[in-house]
């Protein structure tokens, strides 16, 4: 075997890639693939009930959701090609691959990976500038691809360089999985690394801040807003909806804080011994403080479908329709009243953080009068 394949110093495995002492008992090891069989089953099970969701209702498939299809697809096929070898390398107590295997590894769960995160990005730009237009949008399936495409080819970008020569794959943690050679001191694989982290971690941070941060005021200011216009027509009707809009703003403050902590959860700690690994002292990273984070990371396969799909009503609702938990009619994403319904644009934008491409019944507003959103320029007519 060619010896000049070796382990992450920093991370205080072997130098030798046919030694299998690792840092880690056997018990360690024991516990490790008790954790990974965890995330492998969940994580597996949790993306392909997406998968079947998406298949089985066909309101679900418009150009939004095909974002959240796109994230289920790439944590799946990690749970697949990554978790899968890392939980059998810890079984057997060592990486039971070799050079190429490792090298291949280290390369799809890094681009899996950063399509995920990749993906979650976009989608928080996504939900945010729905918001900020005015005018009722046309399905755009074009945009969609545009970006599912972009993600994938943004990923290929910071993944393949280590194939060709900028920085290198090799075993890292506990000597059971792979990934980018965190510990080598040339100044390729330190500006690699660096590289990586800022755009591949930090800007996907700043834009989910951001947008986050701005869904929640634009969230708040509409919600005051509807309900002073409504209350300038009507005091009992504006009581309703004012409380309709607040229930809403709390729904979606759960939705952000939930998905921003799980996000640095995950991803923030594998960073951060990345970044140690590659530029503090040599062992200062233990095989022990360097398996956590890697696990929070695989982790994010079992939280992803749960906070991005399963808290999102309209998928929410498909789901328990395909355990036979509720009736077809809820589902159909049209309302169940026949008189006349009317909504504000915002409020409409509102509902498509979670049902994109239909609005929801509980903004909408019964009357027999055309109502028109005068700060916003905007008109929905009968």
């Amino acid at each position: 075997m060619n010896h000049t394949w070796t382990y992450n110093l920093s991370f205080g495995a072997s130098t030798d890639p046919v030694d299998s002492r690792t840092g880690l008992s056997r018990n360690g090891h024991t516990v490790v693939a008790i954790f990974l069989g965890f995330i492998l089953f969940f994580g597996f099970l949790n993306n392909l009930t997406v998968l079947i969701l998406f298949c089985k209702f066909k309101v679900l498939r418009n150009p939004v959701n095909m974002l959240l299809l796109n994230i289920s697809i790439s944590d799946m096929l990690v749970c697949i090609s990554g978790t899968t070898l890392s939980f059998a390398s810890n079984i057997h107590g060592k990486w039971i691959g070799g050079e190429y295997s490792c090298r291949w590894y280290g390369f799809v769960n890094s681009c899996f990976g950063i399509v995920s995160l990749i993906s979650l990005a976009v989608l928080s730009y996504e939900r945010y500038s729905t918001l900020t237009l005015c005018n009722k949008r046309s399905a755009d399936y074009g945009k969609a691809l545009l970006a599912v495409g972009g993600s994938w080819i943004y990923s290929l970008i910071w993944t393949v360089p280590p194939l060709i020569g900028w920085s290198s794959y090799g075993i890292e943690g506990a000597g059971t999985s792979c990934s980018v050679r965190w510990s080598s001191e040339s100044a390729k694989s330190m500006s690699y690394i660096i590289c990586l982290f800022i755009f591949c971690l930090v800007v996907p941070v700043l834009v989910m801040i951001y947008c986050y941060g701005r869904l929640l005021y634009t969230v708040k200011q509409v919600g005051l807003d509807a309900g002073f216009l409504l209350y300038n027509l009507s005091i009992q009707v504006g009581k309703i909806h004012k409380n309709a809009a607040r229930k809403r703003e709390y729904h979606v403050l759960f939705m952000v804080i939930t998905t921003v902590i799980c996000y640095l959860m995950c991803w923030i700690p594998y960073g951060v011994i990345a970044l140690l690994a590659t530029f503090g002292k040599p062992g200062v990273v233990t095989p022990v403080a360097s398996t956590i984070p890697s696990i929070l990371a695989k982790s994010s396969t079992v939280c992803n479908p749960i906070i991005y799909i399963l808290m999102n009503k309209q998928f929410y609702k498909c789901f328990r329709l395909l355990f036979h938990c509720q009736p077809h009619s809820s589902t159909d994403g049209e309302p169940t009243s026949h008189s006349k319904v009317r909504s504000f644009c915002s409020f409409e934008k509102i509902m498509q953080l979670d049902f994109p491409g239909t609005l929801s019944e509980e903004m909408k507003i019964r009357s027999d009068s055309s109502i028109k959103c005068a700060h916003l320029q905007c008109r929905y007519p009968i």
